[in-house]
C-alpha cells in the first residue's frame, strides 16, 4: 500500500494527487496555447518552429561517409565577378566538382572563363551585370534559375578597392563606390536568394572575405570597413537562414600573387614585408583557394556555419 501524506488520510492523499495532476495538465495546456498564440503573431516563428519540428535527428555515421560529399554535381552557383582573378579560380573550382556557373560580371570576358569550365562538361553563363543597381541581384537571382534551373550556391566574390596615401584624401567619393561594391551588393544578392534557400531547405552562401576582416590596414579605410562587414553579414544570414537547412560562410584569402599584385610583389621592401609575416615562405597562388570553395559549397560543410576560413599560409597566426 502506498504511503499517504502525513496526517491525511490515504482517500484524501490520493485526491489531493488527482487534483495536483489535473492542476499541472491545466497549466501545461495553457502555456501550450500562449505559445501557439505567440507563434501565430510571428509568422516567421512559426515557420522556424515547422521546419524544426518536420527535423529530425539524423545519425550521421562515419561509415556513410564519402568524397561524395565533396561533389558538386547537379548544383547550379552563382560567382559575382567570377570571369577574373581569384573568382575564376572559385567559379573553375565548382565546375571541376560537377557545378554549373552562373556569373554576372563588370569586367570584358575573353572566353578563358567559360572555356575552363565547359571543359568539365558544366554550363557556364556569364551575363554582364553591375551589382549596384537597384533590383539587378535579384534579376541575377532570377537569371540564374531561368537559366540553369535554380540556385544552390552564392559566393559574394566581386569587390574594388581603391587606395590612397594620405588618409585625409580618403573620402565619401571613395567610400561610397566600395561599400556599395563590397557589402551592399553582397547584402543584395543574399537577400535575393533567401528565400529560395528557404523554401528548399538548403543552399551555400560564401561571402569573400579577406585579411582585413581581421585587421586595420592603411591607405584604404573603406576596404577594412567592408571587409569586417561582409564578416559580421556572413555570421548574421549563418544565423538567420541556419534554422532553413541553408549555411553561411567566408573565405578570407591572405596574400596571393596575381595580377593585381604584381607591383607590390616586384617592391623589394614590400615583399619582404609580406614573406615575414607568412609561416608558408610564398604568395599564394589562386589553385589555394579552389578547395576551401568546394569544401564550403559541399555536402561535406553542412554544419559548417557562420565560420569566416582564412587561407592565408598562417599570415594570421605570426
Amino acid at each position: 500500500m502506498a504511503a499517504s501524506e502525513p496526517g491525511l488520510p490515504a482517500s484524501c492523499s490520493r485526491h489531493s494527487r488527482r487534483l495536483a495532476d489535473e492542476v499541472t495538465v491545466v497549466r501545461v495546456s495553457e502555456t501550450a496555447e500562449r505559445i501557439f498564440n505567440e507563434l501565430l503573431s510571428h509568422p516567421r516563428r512559426l515557420e522556424i518552429a515547422r521546419h524544426r519540428i518536420r527535423a529530425t535527428v539524423t545519425e550521421r555515421r562515419i561509415r556513410d561517409f564519402s568524397l561524395d560529399f565533396f561533389s558538386l554535381a547537379g548544383k547550379r552557383a552563382i560567382v559575382t565577378g567570377g570571369n577574373r582573378g581569384l573568382g575564376q579560380a572559385y567559379a573553375v573550382a565548382m565546375a571541376k566538382a560537377g557545378a554549373d556557373i552562373y556569373i554576372p560580371t563588370v569586367a570584358n570576358d575573353d572566353g578563358t572563363t567559360g572555356e575552363l569550365i565547359e571543359a568539365e562538361g558544366c554550363r557556364c553563363e556569364i551575363v554582364h551585370a553591375d551589382l549596384t543597381v537597384a533590383g539587378t541581384p535579384a534579376d541575377v537571382v532570377q537569371g540564374c534559375v531561368d537559366a540553369l534551373g535554380g540556385v544552390d550556391i552564392v559566393v559574394n566574390n566581386a569587390g574594388i578597392g581603391i587606395n590612397v596615401d594620405d588618409v585625409r584624401d580618403f573620402d565619401r567619393s571613395k567610400w561610397d563606390p566600395m561599400v556599395a561594391v563590397n557589402l551592399t551588393a553582397a547584402f543584395e544578392m543574399s537577400h535575393a536568394v533567401s528565400s529560395i534557400f528557404i523554401e528548399q531547405g538548403s543552399g551555400k552562401i560564401i561571402n569573400v572575405c579577406s585579411m582585413f576582416s581581421f585587421l586595420g590596414g592603411q591607405r584604404s579605410p573603406a576596404y577594412a570597413a567592408t571587409k569586417h562587414g561582409i564578416a559580421g553579414l556572413t555570421k548574421a544570414y549563418a544565423d538567420e537562414l541556419g534554422p532553413f537547412g541553408a549555411q553561411a560562410n567566408g573565405i578570407a584569402p591572405g596574400y596571393f600573387a596575381t595580377e593585381l599584385t604584381t607591383e607590390a610583389r616586384a617592391n623589394p621592401k614590400y615583399n619582404k614585408a609580406v614573406m615575414d609575416h607568412v609561416p608558408a615562405g610564398e604568395w599564394g597562388q589562386v589553385q589555394d583557394l579552389m578547395g576551401a570553395c568546394v569544401f564550403l559549397a559541399s555536402r561535406a560543410a553542412d554544419y559548417v556555419n557562420g565560420h569566416v576560413l582564412a587561407v592565408d599560409g598562417g599570415y594570421l597566426v605570426r
